[in-house]
């Protein structure tokens, strides 16, 4: 297939990653002083790049080695132009405050927006070994429910959730939840976060303020335990990585670090729901943008390609959300969210050869779509056969027009969410009551010792790539070797080919021009399906499949 995807090398200075620190919270600087994330040239010494970062008037607070990345404070105004200036520096990346809303992501809570005479009640979906796994019709569509018969997950297999957190007080991810290699790399930023819940603004492992990341987790790996719900690999590790904030902004430094982390410390799978902010694509020169932000998107280009290479080398299968934008990853519309953090938005053409939505178009990413419950590609879900790898179960509020599933939570992904979330937003009260008019769209399971786990419904591709992160994990407890004196795992290589032969392959629909008009979208959400059945923009190498994936033999240097 066509693609733009960075090439696989990894370039010299990411070969042996060292994190010596985490950034400084936003409010522990002064009123003057701005923060920065600066990236080194290839090449360049760790020495060299201080001294340059210091002639431009920068001072190092953090810094990961061998990727050259740094964090750094200033309180000269033209810092950023200075760093890109030096021979030694790609750029600069500004950490802006504004204090604008939080982020949210509409696409993922449509249906708390929908009016309420459109909800329906959930319908059952076949067998269930937990309370309510009958909702759970993803589960069905990859045949994870009868995956894990054969292999269930392996505990020495650990999956990485780059996300806003994972509460792991939740009775279902409490049991699989791996305390020692958890990092919060995200401390809290006042103007999108609110105010800091810890004096250091660094939120405690175990929590999820934003409640995006316990819903990814319980997905992939929920225990199977009778009780709540199970996740596609019920018996792997899940570790938290945060690299989010509780707002749901995603900035370079914390997912860089995190990514350097997770191949430190040697997990398998990484799942990346998200996407870089404050760009939606960062382009290498557009002509739209200020040569500061030129220079503030080269640095985010170069600095993700290193992390995510390494991350692949050190033996981290990664896996990421397509997108919810409703396009064609290979011909992007114009961009008029961006930057959605630190200035105004302004539009934006997008030259598809010089600009990447990141990290799904960075190196060695499984991109995936989300489809609904009847198989069809979801409205919001980005597709295009240059970026595209598999589709998994995502979620479609709207899905089964002119039946009585139309327009129905139970139509979108169900999984573990935080209780302070949900009281958040209102649907749980201050004793943890679900409140009257959310007993279709929330549950409560509370354990005989009076331990309870909630979960709510959300849809989207961030909902769709943590299936396909489940059964990459399968894949590795299934098929994966002890490595060294005390490691286990599988080369994310084979792992990828393996997901992509054992996909159950689907054909573009017909006529290929999808629209929802039905649904009740515009020509916007027009979509076309170009491949073939084997490979297409839609489905990719088609529909995950646990059951094939566990039960197919491995068959190294075959593709797909």
């Amino acid at each position: 297939m066509v693609s733009k995807r960075f090439t696989a090398s990894a370039t010299a200075a990411a070969l042996a990653l060292t994190v010596t620190g985490l950034a400084v919270p936003a409010t522990a600087a002064p009123a003057s002083t701005r923060t920065f994330t600066v990236l080194a040239e290839d090449g360049v010494s760790i020495d060299t790049a201080i001294a340059a970062i210091t002639a431009a008037g920068g001072s190092v607070v953090s810094r990961t080695d061998d990727v050259g990345l740094f964090q750094v404070t200033s309180a000269r105004a033209d810092f950023a132009s200075r760093a890109t200036a030096a021979g030694a520096l790609v750029g600069a990346a500004e950490q802006k405050a504004i204090g604008r809303k939080p982020k949210l992501d509409r696409v993922e809570q449509e249906h708390l927006l929908a009016a309420a005479a459109t909800k329906g009640t959930a319908k059952g979906h076949g067998k269930k070994l937990d309370p309510l796994d009958d909702k759970l019709w993803g589960l069905e569509m990859i045949r994870a429910d009868q995956a894990r018969k054969i292999e269930p997950g392996d505990r020495r297999v650990t999956v990485g959730v780059l996300d806003t957190g994972v509460d792991a007080s939740n009775p279902d991810l409490a049991p699989n939840f791996n305390w020692a290699l958890s990092r919060n790399f995200a401390p809290d930023l006042t103007d999108v976060d609110g105010p800091c819940e810890v004096a250091s603004c660094l939120d405690p492992v175990g929590t999820d303020d934003g409640g995006h990341g316990t819903h990814v987790a319980g997905t992939i790996g929920a225990a199977a335990n009778g009780f709540g719900l199970s996740g596609v690999a019920p018996r792997v590790s899940i570790v938290e990585l945060k690299g989010g904030q509780d707002s749901g902004y995603f900035f370079l430094n914390p997912v860089v670090n995190a990514l350097v982390h997770a191949g430190k410390s040697g997990l398998d799978v990484v799942n990346m729901s998200f996407y870089v902010d404050p760009w939606l694509y960062n382009c290498t020169a557009n002509p739209a943008d200020s040569p500061e932000a030129q220079a503030e998107q080269r640095t985010i280009i170069e600095a993700m390609k290193r992390a995510l290479n390494f991350a692949h080398h050190k033996g981290v299968t990664l896996v990421g959300a397509l997108g919810n934008n409703n396009e064609d990853l290979g011909d992007p519309r114009t961009d008029v969210s961006s930057p959605d953090y630190g200035a105004d938005p302004y539009p934006r053409p997008i030259d598809n050869a010089s600009c990447w939505d990141l990290p799904t178009e960075g190196p060695h990413v499984i991109g995936v779509s989300a489809l609904g419950p009847s198989g069809k590609k979801a409205d919001y879900s980005n597709y295009g056969t240059e970026q595209i790898s598999v589709s998994a179960p995502g979620g479609w509020f709207r899905d089964g027009f002119g039946t009585d599933t139309y327009r129905t939570d139970a139509n979108m992904i169900l999984s573990t969410y935080p209780k302070k979330v949900l009281q958040e937003e209102g649907s749980v009260d201050e004793d943890g009551n679900i409140v009257a008019g959310f007993e279709n769209s929330v549950f409560k399971q509370c354990t005989a010792k009076g331990e309870c786990g909630y979960y709510t419904y959300l849809q989207g591709t961030s909902m769709a790539s943590p299936h396909a992160s489940g059964v990459a994990a399968l894949i590795v407890s299934r098929y994966g070797k002890k490595q060294g004196r005390d490691g286990f795992g599988m080369s994310p290589d084979l792992v990828e080919q393996h997901l992509y032969r054992t996909a159950a392959e689907h054909a573009c629909p017909e006529p290929r021009l999808q629209t929802y008009a039905n649904e009740g979208r515009g020509p916007e959400y027009d979509a076309y399906c170009a491949g073939s059945l084997n490979f297409n923009g839609f489905y990719g190498y088609g529909v995950i499949d646990a059951y094939s994936a566990v039960k197919s033999p491995l068959k190294p240097n075959v593709r797909p």
